[in-house]
């Protein structure tokens, strides 16, 4: 509320307000009969009639006494009165059911949480903003709400067609049955039609496989994907399989930046700088055949000689690494390197690192739901969208232009 001087100075005349004291039980006062004028009023909307108009309701509700409620405001504990009604139908807004905190307080924390702020940093910044003290059992309390939301996240409907999903997975240390244990968050991040970024979703499981794999790509068809143009993806053994049979028109992308660390994650540290040329010669060769050409070539040269085991995996893996030689620079760069996925990656193992072991599978989740949701509120549509979009019309026209 904002007050004239003179309106202040009257108010505080009026009510006799000489202390600190004084001035924190006007507040209070003034609080209650703020928001109990607004409780009126969002039950007046509710029924449709006036407190003081008899025989306005239209269905035969009305007005059933109130209930009393305490909460906490900037100003201390008030408590309101909370009108009824007699269908036990009225679900106030200003003061929800069941919420007890109104100054913000539940937000900061939830904030704070999302960030990987500990439960006693969290403690000790409520302390000194609020005055409140905060036991560790109702920092989780209120950190526990984050779970509706991340449950209605996880069903949460999803486009029809996606042109690129990314698949990755996420390590974390979490504990179970007493001990603790390396876990995996799978994560699928996907470009919609208008060239906006969305993480779809992410699952906890054990150990990475493809397996696994298999249950991700059910839950993302069972909420309503029915195709997609372009997976890319790590190499993992079995995921090839596990697209194919989930959706199978999907063209498969795997990762060139991953082949090139697998590539080079045996290769001594003097070598390696050459051997990394060598390879970009590869993937960024004009087309497929020139690329080949650049794969025969190392697996000719000394090192490819040395190092035999790196020729052979391009090879072995070659159908699925070359799939983007037949794009333009600017759809290559969104298929074969995976930046959205890496800078995505960065954001949760920022929050993640503040947390040597999680205590539960909850705990993972729900810090991973506020940091996703922060990620994706930052990120901004494909630059230029529109030229990649024509392109894929171009390959994939009979798929994309129903759900156009």
């Amino acid at each position: 509320m904002v007050f004239e001087k003179d309106e202040l100075k009257k108010l505080l005349a009026e009510k006799d307000v000489k202390t600190q004291v004084d001035l924190q039980e006007m507040m209070r006062q003034m609080y209650k009969e703020v928001i109990e004028s607004m409780l009126e009023g969002e039950m007046t909307s509710h029924l449709g009639y006036k407190k003081s108009k008899q025989g306005g309701s239209i269905d035969g509700n009305a007005r059933n006494g109130k209930s009393k409620k305490s909460v906490h405001t900037n100003a201390g504990s008030v408590e309101l009165a909370i009108p009824r009604d007699r269908e036990a139908e009225f679900e106030p807004q200003i003061v929800k059911k069941h919420q007890k905190d109104i100054t913000g307080i539940e937000d900061k924390v939830i904030s704070l949480y999302g960030i990987g702020t500990s439960v006693r940093n969290i403690q000790d910044q409520i302390r000194e903003i609020y005055g409140y003290e905060l036991s560790p059992e109702t920092v989780s309390s209120i950190t526990d709400k984050v779970l509706e939301y991340l449950k209605e996240w996880k069903a949460r409907p999803l486009d029809p067609l996606y042109p690129i999903i990314f698949l990755d997975g996420l390590r974390v240390k979490v504990r179970q049955n007493g001990a603790a244990g390396i876990c995996t968050i799978y994560i699928a991040l996907g470009y919609g039609l208008d060239g906006s970024k969305s993480c779809l979703g992410m699952y906890f499981g054990e150990a990475e496989s493809a397996k696994f794999w298999m249950t991700v790509l059910n839950d993302l068809k069972g909420r309503g994907v029915k195709d997609v143009l372009i997976f890319a993806t790590d190499n993992l053994t079995g995921m090839s399989q596990a697209i194919s049979s989930a959706f199978p028109e999907a063209e498969i992308q795997k990762c060139i930046v991953r082949q090139i660390r697998n590539s080079l994650s045996f290769v001594s540290w003097k070598d390696r700088k050459e051997i990394a040329e060598q390879l970009k010669t590869i993937y960024t060769a004009p087309n497929e055949e020139a690329g080949m050409d650049a794969l025969e070539l190392f697996i000719a040269s000394p090192h490819g000689v040395k190092y035999a085991y790196i020729g052979k995996s391009w090879k072995d893996n070659w159908a699925e690494l070359s799939t983007f030689f037949k794009f333009s620079p600017a759809l290559r760069r969104l298929m074969y390197t995976t930046n959205m996925i890496e800078r995505f990656n960065a954001a949760m193992r920022k929050v993640i690192k503040t947390k040597q072991l999680f205590p539960t599978e909850d705990s993972v989740m729900k810090l991973l739901y506020l940091a996703q949701d922060r990620f994706m509120k930052k990120v901004s549509p494909v630059y230029n969208w529109g030229v990649v979009m024509a392109e894929l019309m171009t390959f994939y026209e009979s798929r994309v232009k129903p759900y156009l």
